[in-house]
């Protein structure tokens, strides 16, 4: 299978085609596709729906995707690398972190509101624009365009599984799950005792009513949402250890050193060493 890779922090591609092929390959980059004209098959890890015009997709590296073409479709992608990630802050990487790890990778666009269809079309139609036209301070806008596009991308996410108000709460899994998403960097609401608070149940039934509605343990399950999160920090960003034995609350770097270790099979400083350079 064909494996592409890209030679700068992003790239902007425009291309027409009639072809009717998959071309199924994977990527060591992100992806975004969105489709100005035309309609056809989209294919995600052996997953296939139709698209159309105004859709948005997203794929993540490894991920193995293609299209097939019906009609000549007019596709407009936006790839940047891990690098790109790095330039930005914290908390705006803490939102692609909810996308990476909540998005379910499968065939579909991504933009769920009716609003942003036009919003992200025009969008896209000024990045077309920016690209074509050599302005000043053209790659500033640039970035500011594509942020924002990932930036609706990742509402969209989170109002396909939103975490529930107070008026509207119910007591799933996915509810739950949702809960400890949000709140994965805030260690004081993660205890039993507020979650029990917050869906409204007993403490010390709290622990068997998780494990009952997701089938896992409610510790376990925040420790290995915690170790993918940080398999993210070690990736796509410049962050000391200390740095994120702060941000995720551990009592010291031996703590996450040990957490880690057991999760990944070895330490955070080597699994950082063995991404360097693995992107360029």
């Amino acid at each position: 299978m064909e494996i592409r890779s890209l030679f700068q922090a992003f790239e902007l591609d425009l291309m027409e085609s009639s072809a009717y092929e998959a071309r199924i390959h994977t990527n060591t980059f992100f992806e975004m596709v969105f489709i100005l004209t035309g309609n056809g098959v989209q294919i995600i890890n052996d997953h296939r729906l139709p698209y159309s015009m105004d859709k948005l997709f997203l794929i993540f590296p490894q991920d193995k995707h293609g299209f097939e073409v019906a009609e000549t479709t007019k596709f407009f992608f936006i790839r940047f690398t891990h690098d790109y990630l790095k330039t930005h802050s914290r908390e705006w990487i803490q939102k692609l972190e909810y996308i990476f790890h909540n998005y379910n990778h499968l065939p579909g666009c991504i933009l769920k509101t009716i609003t942003d269809k036009p919003l992200v079309r025009a969008l896209v139609e000024a990045l077309i624009r920016e690209h074509i036209n050599q302005q000043p301070q053209q790659q500033e806008v640039v970035k500011q365009l594509i942020n924002t596009i990932i930036t609706i991308a990742a509402r969209n996410v989170l109002l396909m599984h939103p975490v529930l108000s107070d008026q509207s709460k119910v007591n799933t899994g996915w509810a739950l799950l949702s809960y400890i998403h949000q709140h994965i960097y805030n260690p004081e609401q993660l205890k039993a005792e507020k979650i029990a608070e917050y869906f409204n149940i007993s403490r010390t039934y709290i622990s068997e009513y998780f494990k009952s509605q997701t089938g896992q343990v409610l510790q376990e399950y925040i420790i290995t949402y915690k170790m993918k999160l940080i398999e993210t920090r070690l990736q796509f960003t410049d962050l000391q250890i200390n740095e994120i034995v702060n941000e995720f609350g551990f009592s010291d770097a031996s703590h996450l050193n040990r957490l880690f270790k057991k999760y990944k099979g070895i330490s955070p400083t080597a699994f950082k060493k063995s991404f360097v350079g693995s992107y360029n």
